[in-house]
């Protein structure tokens, strides 16, 4: 299979040498960004183009024939990748902001695969109810709306299903809705993130655990 180096999915970012000789591919260590040698209260595990249906991984995106490999980031490294593939992506978005004190996984699910990745189905089809809304103007500029963000403060959890279906959340564009999520994993001072990964499809939802 064709593989992608560190260098073509992840221009700018510097990795570790002691993470990517054959000794770390040997025992499946993923390579680590130069931050992580002496910055460890932040760091994260970015799978970009895999979502993991029943416990197990199955590409997704348009790099399912050449997945970008598997890496682990400190928080700014993190941020910079996120806000380019979230503010590039066209497709519609409710996310949920995850709990600072305690997420240890923010992934996205597109629609055809919430019931695999273990969405209820009360709770997905509240998502998709709230995809299906009209977007309207973004709350900070005049593009069109195409991210539902819900904070917290109106949903704490999936459990919420009322309020998944009736809280206002933001509505905002691709730009300022990835401002708005990579703000809110920015605020946290400490995490240890196993699984983030990037949009797919053409619409979806950012979920945490």
């Amino acid at each position: 299979m064709q593989r992608v180096t560190l260098e073509q999915a992840y221009p700018g970012i510097a990795f570790r040498r002691r993470t990517r000789n054959w000794w770390a591919r040997l025992t499946r260590v993923p390579p680590e960004c130069v931050h992580l040698e002496t910055e460890q209260a932040w760091m994260a595990t970015l799978v970009p183009d895999t979502l993991y249906l029943r416990g197990k991984p199955v590409r997704r995106g348009e790099r399912q024939e050449v997945p970008r490999p598997e890496v682990s980031l400190c928080r700014d490294c993190l941020l910079g990748v996120l806000d380019a593939e979230l503010s590039a992506y066209s497709g519609r978005v409710v996310a949920f902001e995850p709990d600072a004190d305690s997420f240890t996984q923010y992934f996205f699910v597109a629609t055809p695969d919430f019931a695999a990745a273990g969405l209820k189905p009360d709770v997905a089809g509240a998502i998709e109810q709230r995809l299906a809304e009209p977007g309207g103007g973004c709350k900070h500029c005049s593009r069109s709306a195409v991210w539902l963000w819900l904070g917290r403060d109106e949903v704490a959890s999936l459990d919420e299903v009322d309020r998944i279906q009736r809280a206002p959340g933001r509505r905002l564009c691709a730009e300022h809705g990835a401002a708005r999520l990579c703000g809110a994993l920015a605020a946290s001072h400490e995490a240890n993130l196993f699984y983030v990964n990037v949009p797919y499809g053409e619409a979806g939802a950012y979920v945490w655990i």
